[in-house]
């Protein structure tokens, strides 16, 4: 088969589709990889290693999406991208189309077979979303304490305090990869963390994981509340797979909370959990609302690219080797968790949690495999 990995192309996002270990594997299976100039940049790889592990090195974009018969990338296609993309072709990426009906439109548009790696499932797991939910997780807390200091409209706090001088108050809401690992990094970072969820399962987990460390909620709107208005960074971490993230928190919490607060939406690929939450980039990470900081980049793990790299292709090399292999419906035929990543194909959404968030028709996957 051959393979295209376009250089992304969103807001300083720099991670790579496929890393040059991962174009050796595919080689090695007979297939062939194409990579846009510079792909690896990011990530400390050159042109010349990606030749050296059996790549083509073209040019242009437009020569990939042309030529491929299978696109791996990181992030959802640009709307440019979305439209170089045919039918009979294979994207296989993150999506998140539950709160974005443009590309929802021209995926459909594009009679494209589409996979996205945050709907494919492993039992009860998510695990092509489970490594950029850990590296988001962690970066919310530094991003949050960047954000606290007053030279960034923050309220001047320290995380984990000094002797004599209280900690700040973290607040994690939702108890899965992205909350526990963000509990993890600010718990370790002195700080003191409460982390809520609906699961009494879980949280019981989380309770025994840190040993008292972190204070382990149930969560309802009245918890949700009261630990908002006291924290001084609210992190939101809650995932419904596939599906628009639920509005947790209001904009009248936003409103009561102590000024030069900080919220970190970790959920604002599907939407964001705040009420007052919109999508920013790198470029310009946050926005203030009520006197509260605002920190909701909609691709938090570009920041670090090539941790975030390797992590992703380590978790997504076998499931791309099996499409390359196999072919996309025997590839998913054989794999029911595999089978949930198909989100549209030919013109048909075929992910009932996209299919809901936008009014449209749902099309059963098991249709077309």
């Amino acid at each position: 088969m051959q393979i295209g990995v376009p250089k992304e192309i969103k807001d300083h996002e720099y991670r790579a589709g496929l890393t040059p270990e991962s174009v050796r594997e595919f080689v090695a299976h007979g297939h062939q990889v194409m990579i846009e100039t510079q792909l690896g940049a990011g990530i400390g790889a050159t042109d010349a290693v990606y030749r050296e592990a059996g790549a083509e090195v073209v040019d242009t974009a437009a020569e990939v999406f042309e030529r491929s018969e299978m696109i791996i990338k990181v992030k959802e296609p640009q709307p440019n991208e979305c439209r170089m993309l045919r039918e009979g072709q294979v994207l296989f990426t993150y999506l998140h189309l539950a709160p974005d009906l443009q590309q929802t439109q021209l995926l459909i548009e594009s009679g494209a077979t589409a996979i996205a790696y945050e709907t494919v499932t492993h039992g009860r797991s998510l695990p092509l979303l489970a490594p950029m939910s850990e590296v988001a997780g962690r970066l919310a807390v530094q991003a949050g304490a960047h954000c606290l200091e007053k030279a960034n409209q923050g309220r001047g706090v320290l995380l984990g305090g000094v002797t004599g001088v209280a900690p700040a108050k973290v607040v994690v809401i939702g108890g899965g990869v992205v909350g526990n690992n963000s509990a993890f990094v600010a718990a370790g970072m002195g700080a003191n963390v409460t982390i809520l969820d609906n699961s009494i399962d879980r949280l019981r987990e989380l309770d025994v994981q840190y040993g008292g460390r972190v204070n382990c909620l149930f969560s309802n709107s009245a918890a949700i509340e009261e630990n908002v208005l006291q924290a001084d960074l609210v992190i939101g971490a809650v995932l419904l797979a596939g599906a628009a993230a639920p509005k947790l928190v209001t904009r009248d919490m936003i409103r009561d909370m102590v000024p030069g607060s900080v919220v970190a939406d970790v959920a604002i690929d599907q939407g964001g959990c705040l009420e007052t939450a919109r999508a920013t980039t790198h470029s310009d990470p946050t926005f203030i609302i009520d006197d509260v900081v605002h920190y909701c980049v909609a691709n938090m793990p570009g920041a670090v690219p090539r941790t975030s790299s390797y992590a992703l292709n380590n978790a997504t090399l076998p499931y791309a080797l099996k499409l390359a292999n196999l072919g996309w419906q025997a590839a998913l035929r054989n794999d029911k968790g595999f089978l949930e990543g198909l989100n549209v194909h030919k013109g048909a959404i075929t992910c009932e949690a996209v299919s809901i968030a936008h009014g449209m028709e749902f099309v059963a996957p098991e249709t077309f495999v």
